[in-house]
């Protein structure tokens, strides 16, 4: 119950590829039948489309950027040394920017067409010296007594504070600026065109009531029951919305079984301030998110098998369209982009467009 970012960061969502994720939403879905853009992608699990029409889509797990033309076969455009992950796609101007994960060290990077990719800044550095959210504290609130913690399994522990780590998921640009949410750090940053990185905001915890179903799933002792669990937030996708707000998606640190209910969330962060409002909740597994020319918000559920709709000025999430493990979320000259089955164990993850 208390994985912390470590799990998603290290790739153990991979292994979550059982009954859960591959069982479509069972409410109806309101969209139109997609066609397939691209096929055969290994973790496509970020992804932006460019202003002429080209996909650029990122197969995390295999190090790989690729291009997909309008009406051409996909092309990788880089490729990152062995071990290394590529996420975290934007475009602006024709610049495509992304992040790279190896081990502890991050950065975030730019590159035109036909271009060689150029550093823009070193995201690892910046979390090892500030650390932002070294002053959140995670876990049981107000902790444990003594003879509770004892029964604590050791790979939970009661409480504990914001660590240095870093893995960017999201980004997005706006005015120039790159925005960056990183799942680790439990922050967005933002990014200059000089490399200067600064903390937008620290997305705050996500409070779970212990309930004594989900003692009992996760082993935990009975006197837990009852008592709220803070889980990091772990930011997964971030884009610019209206009103000087970027829209960001949470998926909590935590079992992805169920047994803790859909803790995913949808906040909205001010640009200006760094302000953080809750949008709406309940996602099982908030990994993407895309904001339509008219204000409505979708958000990719990927253990809920479904790209939900808020509508513009709205706080409740409905079923839009039903997708085996969807993960990315883009929209682009009122088409909606969908990366999915980005879990699979074979590369069969697809890029579709409603």
């Amino acid at each position: 119950m208390a994985a912390t970012r470590r799990a998603m960061a290290a790739g153990a969502v991979v292994a979550l590829t059982g009954s859960l994720l591959g069982s479509p939403a069972a409410s109806a879905s309101t969209a139109p039948e997609p066609t397939t853009v691209a096929k055969k992608l290994v973790s496509p699990l970020s992804m932006v489309v460019a202003g002429n029409g080209t996909a650029y889509v990122a197969q995390n797990f295999a190090g790989l950027l690729t291009a997909i033309a309008p009406g051409a076969k996909p092309e990788v455009v880089y490729a990152a040394k062995k071990g290394t992950e590529v996420g975290a796609l934007s475009e602006a101007g024709g610049t495509v920017r992304f992040a790279t994960t190896k081990g502890a060290k991050t950065a975030l990077w730019s590159m035109r067409p036909g271009g060689k990719p150029k550093k823009v800044a070193d995201l690892s550095t910046f979390e090892a010296d500030r650390n932002p959210d070294a002053g959140v504290t995670y876990g049981f609130e107000g902790g444990l007594d003594a003879a509770c913690a004892a029964q604590m399994p050791p790979e939970v522990p009661a409480s504990y504070p914001g660590i240095v780590e870093s893995h960017p998921y999201g980004s997005t640009v706006h005015k120039g600026i790159t925005y960056v949410a990183d799942a680790a750090g439990n922050t967005i940053v933002s990014v200059k065109p000089n490399g200067k990185v600064k903390t937008l905001a620290v997305l705050p915890p996500v409070p779970v009531v212990v309930t004594a179903e989900a003692a009992a799933a996760n082993k935990l002792p009975a006197c837990t029951v009852g008592k709220t669990f803070n889980f990091e937030p772990v930011p997964t996708d971030v884009e610019v919305g209206k009103g000087g707000w970027l829209y960001v998606t949470l998926l909590p640190g935590g079992p992805e079984d169920g047994s803790t209910g859909a803790q995913g969330r949808l906040v909205k962060v001010k640009i200006k301030t760094g302000k953080v409002r809750e949008v709406a909740s309940g996602f099982a597994g908030a990994t993407g998110v895309a904001v339509a020319d008219n204000g409505d918000v979708y958000v990719a559920q990927l253990f809920g098998g479904q790209v939900s709709r808020i509508k513009a000025g709205r706080t409740t999430a409905k079923p839009y369209a039903e997708v085996m493990m969807p993960a990315a979320v883009e929209w682009a000259d009122g088409d909606l982009f969908v990366s999915a089955q980005v879990l699979s164990q074979k590369p069969k993850g697809v890029v579709l467009r409603y």
